[in-house]
């Protein structure tokens, strides 16, 4: 885990709620914060953050500033954005992307 997504996840970690059933889990070459089986968000190596906004939610998610699709392989994964580093320097922006992500997993079956 390189140095700028192991601070991400520290920042993270500092904003869960004590008791929230949220486990980390290797994903996508960095530890992804899960619940009830759902990816919620996703530190990145170079800082950014893959956040789960689902499919209804990608125009406004991709309206904010530092946003941008998903790809992987040269495909976009519909539901995921990648917020930059940048447009998380603020703890606030950085709860509300964590906000955002636990609201659509609310919404989804548990795996």
């Amino acid at each position: 885990m390189s140095m700028a997504s192991q601070e991400l996840a520290d920042r993270i970690r500092g904003l869960l709620v004590q008791g929230e059933n949220i486990r980390e889990q290797k994903m996508f070459g960095a530890n992804a914060f899960i619940s009830n089986g759902n990816m919620l968000v996703a530190p990145m190596k170079d800082g950014s953050l893959l956040v789960r906004v689902g499919k209804d939610g990608m125009d406004d998610a991709l309206a904010r500033e530092g946003v941008g699709a998903m790809e992987m392989g040269g495909r976009t994964m519909g539901g995921f954005v990648v917020v930059s580093g940048d447009a998380l320097e603020d703890d606030f922006v950085l709860g509300e992307w964590l906000d955002r992500a636990r609201a659509l997993v609310k919404t989804l079956p548990p795996k």
